[in-house]
């Protein structure tokens, strides 16, 4: 113990021992001592050296350590201790309070080395890394929190190789996962700085962190701290989400679906006394502000960032923050970042856009937010940095939003100019911004504006009736004009600022406005001044400020050749590059225009959309406008050096491709109204298809009842039989009548047979005038002489056929007719006699009354069927008629003979079958009279019918007489 006081700084009788002697001994002491004691009291000695003898305990020790953690894990004093070694000999975020003076000049170095080296040779095991996972996840406080510390201490000095290392560990990032949930403050928020460094630049990392709930815990501990007002354990933890969601989709797709979108709309709901804010406050609302951007970033997935977007309007977050920007008392930075984020929040989203429209600044009178920002924007004494974020979000305003274009451009046409003067419109702003003293102004005002025009020809076309009154007496002058103007005059005005920045933007303002209009075009050549100024400027030899300009104008030029639709006679397309040739030299005019995408800050703004400069001077370029450029550079160059007849070749191509356009378009309407008519066919079909089955129905429904009351009729009938077997006297005409009363049964379905026939013939003959009708007016169009004499003598012979046919089935039907007549007047007969010779019935008067019922129903159902007869037949006659008119068409409706011939063949087929069917119907009659007269009763002889009924009415009486 004596060695120990020694160490520790105690009284010593001898001579004190070095540094680098007293680690080796306290190195052999942990190697050698069996007493976990004494291995603990040489451990907590290494401790204290560490700090001071950093080097000599991190070369000697550390193989000693890490072998005390693998044997004594029972015992977690001694795992403290040397996690702390190891922790104060790896990290460089301790301060060195023991190094001398002399040595302060290369600490920073050597402490980097140092720590980086020991970070080396401690991982070059994966082991001690594993090793080290297992540690953080035991619960006690003294191993578990220097634990969490050593492990981001590795991750700072070696952060890719430990991430590689834990990936592959089984449940590695899990297990760091569990230190958000621990209930220790302290490990907690150690641990959000060790997932921190674990998730730097890992995107498999942020992903398992992600889906291990870690959205849902930091959401939790930010509220609980308090959300913006919390101290830096929420600054921590914004930090943390910015890691898992920048730059990767997948993660900011999981927190969009994951509704966390919703909960971040109260970090921004600060209230009405913003005064004394303090400094951590600032920087987590800025962070939140940067977490909501990260979100909608312009970089991101066009699909993923609309659905961001949609989400915060939908939970309220957008009106959230267009309430912190049009609050009193914020911050300068909070609000430029906040207007920063409501720019990339409604970026191409038309919803948002229109919502951002309707916001108004709480004034008096209220005035619009987008009149406010834009004050702002063409006030030089406003910050820089606040004004290049009003000027990104207009631009975002009008992103894809031609409805926000139309609206800021009518407020520069004369019809919509407020003549009171009380309000002022973004489009006075614009104005007034373009024409100040003040070039950044000047600038912003330009590249707003021109943003107004993007890709919308209509507004381009409309702009040039914006008159602007110069000066008192003066007449008024055209925007365009103006802009030329003010361009021409160069260095003459006294401006503030950049003297090339109020040329640039005026010249990008004019060449996004000329592009893709020639209406434009033609007005701008139609000022005598502007081409020979043009020249001028090109073909000068300025320096390296000026070709810039010099690029511009020749760009401008290029535009007015390529864009050019030769309405002016002076101004023509050949004129031009006459001009450019004599005057500037073709291959100089191609360098010239060169220099605009060699500029480094071309390059600067053609990177990402949110203008970002360093200082006003270097606020040259808009990234919109760098598209243009990349899209008309190659074109203009081809059209320099192009030739008049090159010219008119292309004009006629351009001419044919129109017209093939116009016949294109011509066969897609004839396509559409196709497309139409096929569906209202495909409508009348499902209609008659659906007739079709209801019919079907019906006709299964009248089968069944007729069978029903085939049943009822076959009741009756045994019933009759079985009350005449008590008349044995009057049995054998009791038969005869019963046999009679089937046979009667018969007829009527017989008649109802042939009434069905009647039906289908007459609809058979229906559907061919239909479709004689239909064919008629396409046929009297398309035919031809040739076909149509051909076609002549087959349709004559076939409609003489037809007409015999007819004739022969209207002989038929009038046979038929007759028949029935006569079939009635047997029937009536009938009835007589079974009345007559059938006493027993009057006996039974409900069997008597169900009888004549049923017969009173034959008789007149019979009635019916003669009538509907004969009106088949006059029916049949006007149809006659009908195709005899008809003769004349058919000639012509017969063109399309090989369309027509397979519906004649069907057609002849059908009426076989009904001739047959018709034959059929008279053999049936035949043998029902036959089978009457087999049956005693007389057909044809009348007068014997009429003995015979007298007798029966003679037979009758005697009977009543008897009775």
């Amino acid at each position: 113990m004596n060695f120990l006081r020694g160490v520790m700084g105690g009284p010593s009788a001898g001579p004190q021992p070095s540094g680098a002697e007293t680690i080796q001994k306290l190195c052999d002491r942990v190697a050698s001592s069996t007493l976990l004691d004494d291995r603990r009291d040489a451990v907590r000695a290494l401790k204290s050296l560490s700090k001071k003898y950093r080097l000599e305990v991190g070369i000697q020790a550390m193989e000693h350590l890490v072998r005390v953690l693998q044997t004594d894990r029972s015992d977690s004093e001694i795992i403290g201790y040397a996690l702390d070694t190891l922790y104060n000999v790896i990290s460089n975020d301790l301060e060195e309070e023991e190094q001398d003076d002399s040595e302060e000049e290369n600490s920073p170095k050597q402490v980097d080395d140092l720590g980086s080296q020991f970070t080396e040779i401690f991982i070059k095991q994966q082991e001690n890394v594993t090793l080290l996972l297992t540690l953080v996840e035991e619960f006690d406080f003294h191993v578990r929190w220097p634990g969490v510390k050593l492990l981001t201490s590795l991750l700072k000095q070696q952060g890719p190789q430990v991430q590689q290392i834990i990936l592959v560990s089984p449940m590695g990032v899990s297990r760091l996962m569990d230190l958000l949930a621990d209930s220790r403050e302290v490990i907690r928020n150690d641990g959000v700085l060790l997932l921190q460094q674990l998730t730097k630049s890992n995107a498999a990392i942020q992903k398992i962190v992600a889906f291990e709930n870690a959205f849902e815990r930091l959401l939790d501990i930010i509220t609980e701290e308090g959300n913006s007002d919390g101290g830096i354990v929420v600054e921590d933890c914004l930090l943390l989400l910015q890691n898992l969601l920048k730059n990767n989709n997948s993660n900011q797709n999981f927190f969009k679906e994951g509704s966390y979108i919703q909960r971040m709309k109260p970090w921004f709901e600060v209230g009405d006394d913003n005064c004394g804010w303090s400094a951590q406050k600032v920087t987590n609302l800025h962070l939140m502000l940067q977490l909501v951007r990260v979100l909608v970033s312009p970089t991101n997935p066009p699909g993923a960032t609309s659905s961001c977007q949609k989400a915060m309007f939908h939970c309220g977050l957008l009106q959230q923050l267009c309430t912190i920007l049009m609050a009193t008392g914020v911050p300068a930075d909070i609000l430029t970042e906040t207007i920063n984020t409501v720019s990339e929040v409604i970026r191409g989203c038309q919803m948002n856009q229109d919502y951002f429209a309707s916001v108004n600044a709480p004034s008096n009178p209220p005035r619009p937010a987008i009149v406010v920002l834009l004050m702002s924007m063409v006030n030089e004494r406003q910050p820089f940095v606040l004004r290049c974020a009003v000027l990104y979000c207009f631009q975002c305003f009008l992103y894809k939003n031609q409805k926000g274009q139309g609206e800021i451009v009518s407020t520069l046409l004369p019809s919509t100019i407020d003549a009171t003067g009380n309000s002022v419109s973004a489009g006075q702003l614009l104005c007034g911004g373009l024409f100040s003293t003040d070039s950044l102004s000047n600038w912003c005002a330009a590249v707003a504006l021109a943003h107004a025009l993007q890709e919308n020809a209509t507004l381009k076309e409309q702009l040039l009736r914006v008159q602007l009154a110069t000066s008192i007496g003066n007449p008024p002058v055209s925007l365009l004009q103006q802009c030329t103007n003010i361009l021409s005059q160069g260095d003459k005005i006294d401006r503030r600022g950049s003297k090339v920045q109020t040329r640039v933007g005026l010249l990008m303002l004019l060449c996004t406005w000329l592009s893709n209009c020639s209406i434009a075009v033609t007005h701008f050549l139609h000022n005598p001044a502007n081409i020979p100024f043009l020249t001028g400027q090109i073909a000068e030899n300025l320096g390296e400020e000026e070709q810039l300009v010099q690029g511009l104008c020749a760009l401008l030029l290029g535009i007015s050749i390529y864009y050019n639709d030769n309405s002016l006679e002076n101004y023509r397309k050949e004129k031009l590059k006459q001009l450019i040739e004599k005057r500037i030299g073709r291959e100089n005019f191609i360098e010239k225009l060169g220099f605009i995408s060699k500029h480094e800050l071309y390059s600067r703004a053609a990177q990402k959309p949110q203008p970002s400069f360093s200082s006003p001077d270097h606020m040259m370029f808009d990234h919109e406008f760098t598209k243009l450029v990349k899209e008309l550079e190659g074109v203009i160059s081809k059209a320099i050096y192009k030739s008049s007849e090159e010219d008119k070749k292309e004009e006629e191509v351009k001419k044919t491709l129109e017209q093939h356009d116009n016949i294109v378009t011509h066969y897609k309407k004839v396509i559409r109204e196709q497309d139409q008519e096929l569906e209202e066919l495909k409508q009348q079909v499902n209609t008659l298809k659906s007739q079709n089955e209801q019919l079907q129905t019906t006709v299964t429904q009248q089968v069944s009842q007729i069978q029903q009351h085939k049943d009822q009729y076959n009741l009756l009938k045994v019933q009759l039989g079985k009350d005449n077997q008590h008349h044995n006297s009057h049995s054998d005409t009791v038969q005869m009548n019963g046999i009679q009363v089937e046979e009667v049964s018969k007829l009527k379905e017989e008649l109802e047979e042939w009434k069905n026939k009647h039906e289908l013939l007459q609809g058979q003959l229906r559907e061919k005038d239909s479709l004689i009708e239909k064919l008629k007016p396409s046929q009297l169009e398309t035919g031809t002489e040739q076909s149509s004499q051909m076609s002549k003598s087959s349709g004559l012979e076939h409609n003489n056929e037809l007409q015999k046919e007819l004739e022969m089935l209207r002989t038929q039907i009038q046979l038929q007719s007759a028949e029935i007549a006569k079939l009635q007047a047997e029937n009536q007969k009938l009835q007589v006699m079974n009345t007559s010779t059938d006493p027993a019935l009057g006996d039974s008067s409900a069997t008597a009354a169900k009888n004549l019922e049923l017969e009173g129903r034959l008789v007149q159902e019979v009635k019916d069927l003669k009538n509907e007869v004969k009106a088949l037949s006059e029916e049949k006659a006007s149809l006659k008629q009908h195709l005899d008119s008809s003769n004349s068409t058919v000639a012509i409706l017969q063109d399309e003979k090989s369309k027509l011939q397979q519906e004649v063949a069907e057609s002849k087929k059908e009426q076989d079958d009904l001739l047959v069917l018709l034959a059929d119907q008279d053999q049936k009659l035949s043998a029902l009279k036959n089978k009457l007269k087999d049956l005693g009763v007389p057909v044809e002889d009348e007068d014997d019918i009429e003995s015979g009924d007298q007798a029966d009415e003679d037979e009758d009486g005697d009977e009543e007489e008897q009775d």
